[in-house]
């Protein structure tokens, strides 16, 4: 077995493997137990809708799992390292899939379903549902970020990113020269891990070159162009103070805190922040020019004229292996990721679709005017390193690249290979 079944084997002997649910009644339809990430309650709503249309053949209810991501995939994982019987259906974060299906964690995908849930499906999505080129998730639904920008700051240095995709020097200068604040997540976090992997990708590389490789033998993309490009920018960004005093600690929330201020100018982030801007305008905690001041366009190119690569994140859908409904749990994802589910979940939980049909409903278009661009944000997306060792790839990151000020072309890419090769062979702790 590889070294995570291993490690994942030891901590159900010790007993850190969570009560197991009962799963459902003798005397009645199936019960399919959905655990899903918390949000606004759109899911325990695709999850009546659901039951609804199955006529009476099974029913879904819905567990909430942790938070955190991280958390997240530690209960599930040690669940189904017990073969827990109860986990038919997940909601899964796609860099966490690799590490559920090598063990056989997951149940297979039949063909025919595959087809039927790729139909319309962003390449972003298709990409971060495979493992070892098969679909071993159902696409639910995708999330990607944009450039978010203060339309007078750039208009002020002659830009049109909603027009022409900008580049990360151009909106480095364009702060700088205004004295503005660039809102970018440099706290180490996840969040930290995702925006190298964009910089990386987008200038052309990968963070993992064999990602399906055992550990001892995964190779890293640091030490190339594409790893120094990155580097550069991100400590540029770092040592200047053009991410503002906060840089080291700013995530999603205190990004969107900078670009909303007075030295806000450019902003990677989530589609979440035009639904909290509006509502927090709505509450009169911010007045309504801000509004009529955001734009938005496509991710930052690192190199002028090469497409950038997005991040890519989202929830996919994934079926338990040792569910004793499997066959109930694939037509009920099935029904979840209808276009006209993935849309209701868009327009009121502010999560985006991956099926593109989804974006032509009238409800998503009105809650989401950039809904177009996020779509196509999504066909270039790229998801982070594919691997079962994905925990140990994304810490080793964040302890190299952290804080972004002490990030150096010439020194971090090196650090960070060394290190996390280290880690991956066992000769080094996290």
């Amino acid at each position: 077995m590889r070294r995570r079944t291993r490690a994942l084997a030891l901590a159900v002997v010790a007993g850190l493997v969570a009560p197991l649910a009962a799963c459902s009644s003798d005397d009645g339809p199936p019960t399919l137990t959905w655990y899903i990430n918390p949000d606004d309650g759109g899911q325990a709503e695709i999850a009546k809708r659901c039951t609804e249309a199955a006529d009476g053949a099974y029913r879904i209810v819905t567990s909430i799992l942790p938070r955190d991501a991280s958390a997240q995939r530690e209960q599930l994982a040690r669940r189904l390292a017990a073969k827990d019987s109860s986990i038919d259906i997940m909601s899964l974060d796609p860099p966490f899939i690799p590490e559920l299906a090598e063990p056989g964690f997951l149940a297979p995908i039949p063909q025919d379903v595959a087809d039927k849930v790729s139909q319309d499906v962003v390449q972003g999505a298709l990409d971060g549902a495979t493992w070892k080129g098969k679909l071993v998730t159902v696409p639910f639904w995708a999330n990607t970020q944009l450039l978010w920008y203060r339309k007078s700051v750039a208009e002020k240095a002659g830009l049109d990113p909603s027009k022409t995709p900008v580049t990360w020097k151009q909106i480095m200068d364009a702060a700088k020269d205004q004295d503005k604040f660039l809102a970018v997540q440099g706290t180490k976090a996840e969040s930290l891990t995702v925006w190298i992997n964009a910089l990386v990708e987008s200038a052309g590389g990968h963070i993992l070159t064999n990602p399906e490789a055992p550990a001892d033998d995964l190779k890293l993309g640091l030490e190339t162009d594409a790893g120094k490009a990155a580097a550069e920018i991100m400590g540029t960004i770092g040592k200047e103070g053009l991410g503002g005093p906060g840089l080291p600690t700013a995530d999603e929330g205190a990004s969107l805190t900078l670009f909303q201020g007075d030295k806000g100018s450019f902003m990677v982030n989530w589609p979440f922040v035009w639904s909290a801007t509006n509502a927090a305008v709505e509450d009169g905690t911010l007045d309504k020019s801000l509004i009529d001041d955001i734009g938005w366009g496509l991710y930052p190119q690192v190199t002028e004229g090469t497409k950038s690569r997005p991040p890519y994140g989202g929830i996919n859908l994934g079926i338990g292996a040792f569910s004793k409904h499997v066959d109930d749990s694939l037509k009920a994802a099935q029904c979840i990721v209808t276009p006209e589910n993935q849309a209701y979940y868009f327009a009121t939980n502010g999560n985006p679709p991956s099926n593109t049909k989804s974006y032509e409903d009238a409800d998503v278009k009105k809650a989401f005017p950039m809904a177009d661009v996020i779509r196509e944000s999504l066909e270039n997306a790229a998801p982070r390193p594919q691997t079962p060792y994905y925990n140990e790839v994304s810490l080793g990151l964040q302890e190299t690249w952290h804080p972004p000020a002490s990030v150096n072309p010439a020194t971090t890419p090196k650090k960070s290979t060394d290190f996390i090769t280290s880690v991956l062979r066992g000769e080094q702790l996290l």
